[in-house]
């Protein structure tokens, strides 16, 4: 039997009231948008633009004090079109929101650095594409391990801080010829600094795959005369069980195994009830020649590889091969700004 259909309006969810594509990339709209924004809005749209999508509960992490917080501040930022949001199908339960820049905080970012808005490369359809990546899940959780190192920062009693953290396009843009990493990390903790590689793992590739990378670290370090370390994160301890025969083998035919420092850490290995912190004691390093299982935190993984010279914490990133700003942007600090201090009341 044929009944009147429910209307298709009342269908939909509430979405909330947005500026058209024009209207938000206008001069006066983005002029106005300047008393609006604070310093750690301006931080997050620079984020968006070098790491390309973040979760809510990322934002939340890195830069707010609670979920409910970065909610209500995200979804003003929708509104004004500084991000754009969407959220992925799964097969159970609901998926956080993923976040992207958008046209209005593409032209902010433009504005603060005095450049055209063309300069930078930006599309909004490409940005909001991401969510139909078939790389969407590894993008999101190699941005989810450097987002839980800055938490970790967060924290009043931590002591340790990542003071860099540059994306996969710019690693790309860098060292593409090459290598390509999923992200490049510094970390500084107890007067010391280290950096490292990251090659993130979902264990969707057969271990001699992920072995396979390994020389051409090694040809990168050959060629620049500088040797950073490959920190390797996996899913699961079983996971791990199974790539680390492959890197040993694959280090053990290198004609010098010194120019690869690799370690080895899974998601699932609790270091004294941390579970998934880069930073706890977790990580394996890996040596053929002296095998161990010993697991170290991330500050200490300087103590496996001796020969490596000592970095200072205030040095810049001893990778770079260029000025850094081959995007027309530097990489953003990882720390957000303070909170920013209310108006005096009169």
């Amino acid at each position: 039997m044929i009944t009147n259909p429910t209307q298709q309006r009342d269908l939909r969810g509430h979405r909330p009231k947005r500026k058209s594509q024009r209207a938000a990339i206008s001069g006066d709209y983005v002029a106005r948008l300047a008393q609006r924004l604070t310093d750690r809005d301006r931080w997050l749209v620079r984020m968006l633009y070098e790491h390309r999508v973040l979760t809510t509960h990322q934002i939340a992490e890195i830069a707010h004090p609670s979920t409910r917080a970065a909610n209500l501040r995200l979804l003003q930022l929708y509104k004004w079109r500084l991000v754009d949001r969407f959220q992925p199908f799964v097969t159970s339960g609901s998926a956080p929101m993923h976040y992207v820049l958008d046209v209005a905080g593409a032209a902010v970012l433009a504005r603060e650095d005095g450049l055209d808005p063309r300069a930078l490369n930006y599309n909004h359809e490409r940005a909001i594409g991401i969510a139909h990546s078939l790389h969407l899940a590894h993008t999101v959780g190699a941005n989810g391990f450097f987002t839980a190192l800055i938490a970790h920062a967060r924290n009043p009693q931590a002591t340790g801080q990542l003071t860099a953290w540059w994306s996969e396009a710019r690693c790309r843009r860098h060292f593409g010829d090459i290598v390509r990493p999923d992200g490049y990390g510094r970390w500084n903790e107890q007067h010391a600094a280290s950096e490292w590689f990251l090659e993130f793992d979902l264990a969707t590739e057969r271990p001699d795959r992920v072995a396979a990378k390994l020389p051409r670290y090694a040809q990168l370090a050959a060629a620049t005369g500088i040797t950073t370390p490959v920190l390797i994160w996996v899913p699961t301890t079983h996971r791990e069980a199974r790539v680390r025969p492959a890197l040993a083998r694959t280090l053990d035919g290198l004609d010098d195994i010194t120019l690869v420092p690799v370690a080895t850490a899974s998601a699932d290995f609790h270091a004294h009830g941390r579970p998934a912190d880069p930073s706890a004691a977790r990580w394996q390093p890996l040596d053929p020649r002296q095998p161990t299982t010993q697991r170290l935190g991330l500050a200490e993984l300087s103590r496996a590889w001796p020969h490596l010279p000592p970095l200072s914490p205030s040095s810049s990133p001893s990778t770079t091969t260029g000025d850094g700003a081959s995007s027309g942007l530097l990489p953003p600090s990882p720390l957000p700004p303070g909170p920013t201090p209310r108006h005096p009341t009169r």
